[in-house]
């Protein structure tokens, strides 16, 4: 596989220019022509034939000399709505950022088209190639699979690679099992009476049903979930009132549920809803709970990810692959393809502090940079992990 990394290194240049075009126009959520029409540009231009799908994706094939199995390899196209503030000439002006490494992730699956059409002779089956829309917002991946990505060929395995801040880079991070956290992000809506601010007895006060429903959401993790099993409860916004004067008759919250047990967060979930509905009752007010957008805690398939290691030893140094028996409280919707498929979801490091200052910043955080020379070895790993899986598994 030396062979296929040191072709993706040639193609450096051409990689860090179309990663730097992605950036510096980033587009979020579900409609992202500008991105999904250079993605089709590029694919067309290595000889695949690409389609859409769902909203603003996009699928190809990349079909074998010989007959064999299928293999999904999947990159998200969507950024951030935060405005970016790295210090780089490239960076994106328009209120939006890819923070998370997205345009690195598009970079290099298109890297590993190119990588895979030099190799189809050696091919033993179907590369199927999906760039995604939303995964920001968790309904990129139910999206397509809904609209059928994972039919026409059948897929059998699925894999994807993520880049991730202040980790060193090249060094590649194989979770084993519940990998990544499910994530639910919810919306209370309290509802009060307005009125001025000199009188309150007139009116309900939102704000006031608000701060309570706030302070005993904190119960229910550290009172009615065990520490043994890890959760994360959130408020990220609190959002009420225009006027010092005035008490508003609504205040918004919204958060997330972070869990590694999916009953555990459908059980928190319904534990949120009574708690905001009772609180505000007893204060006059009435309180709504609504899912925004969820998903499922991502499950790494061990005998995969164990495989998919072995395949990344042959490129880099054995040392920087590392097994991890934990994965944290992140989320990815990628998640949804672990209940259909076997999956291999591999963390890419993009680079610490100690390399470079603008590296290793948070991911999400509107000054974080990645290091681009990251990016034919995340081109490598795909391309070649699809073709020994594919090459090792034909038979079954």
């Amino acid at each position: 596989m030396q062979e296929i990394y040191q072709q993706a290194v040639q193609m450096q240049e051409e990689l860090v220019a179309v990663r730097r075009k992605i950036h510096q126009n980033p587009e979020v959520g579900t409609k992202l022509p500008r991105t999904s029409d250079l993605v089709k540009e590029k694919l067309r231009e290595y000889g695949c034939i690409p389609q859409d799908i769902a909203n603003s994706s996009v699928v190809a094939k990349i079909k074998g000399r010989k007959n064999g199995r299928t293999i999904l390899l999947r990159a998200d196209m969507d950024a951030l709505a935060i405005q970016e503030a790295a210090e780089v000439d490239f960076k994106s002006n328009n209120g939006a950022m890819h923070g998370c490494g997205h345009d690195m992730h598009t970079t290099m699956l298109l890297g590993a088209a190119k990588l895979l059409q030099k190799h189809r002779d050696e091919l033993h089956g179907t590369v199927k190639l999906l760039f995604q829309e939303d995964e920001e917002g968790f309904t990129g991946a139910k999206s397509v699979i809904k609209a059928g990505v994972l039919e026409n060929p059948k897929v059998d395995a699925a894999m994807a690679l993520h880049v991730n801040s202040g980790t060193p880079s090249n060094m590649v991070l194989c979770g084993l099992g519940h990998f990544m956290a499910g994530c639910t992000l919810f919306r209370i809506e309290v509802n009060g009476v307005g009125c001025h601010g000199a009188m309150p007895e007139t009116g309900v006060d939102s704000i006031y049903i608000a701060t309570h429903i706030y302070q005993a959401l904190q119960e229910i993790v550290t009172r009615e979930v065990a520490s043994q099993d890890p959760c994360v409860l959130t408020i990220g916004k609190f959002s009420g009132g225009l006027k010092p004067n005035i008490i508003p008759e609504k205040v918004v919250m919204e958060g997330t549920i972070r869990y590694k047990n999916k009953e555990t967060g459908d059980r928190i979930y319904t534990r949120i809803g009574e708690i905001a509905q009772s609180v505000a009752r007893a204060f006059r007010g009435e309180a709504q709970l609504s899912e925004i957008a969820s998903a499922p805690p991502l499950v790494n398939n061990d005998d995969m990810v164990r495989e998919m290691s072995e395949y990344v030893k042959q490129i880099v140094d054995p040392q920087m692959v590392v097994l991890l028996h934990e994965g944290g409280m992140g989320s990815e919707d990628f998640a949804s393809f672990s209940y259909q498929v076997p999956i291999s979801y591999l963390l890419l490091g993009a680079g610490t502090d100690k390399e470079n200052p603008l590296f290793g910043k948070p991911m999400h955080n509107e000054c974080v940079v990645f290091n681009e020379d990251v990016l034919p070895l995340g081109s490598a790993i795909l391309a070649s992990c699809a073709i020994n899986w594919l090459n090792n598994h034909h038979n079954e």
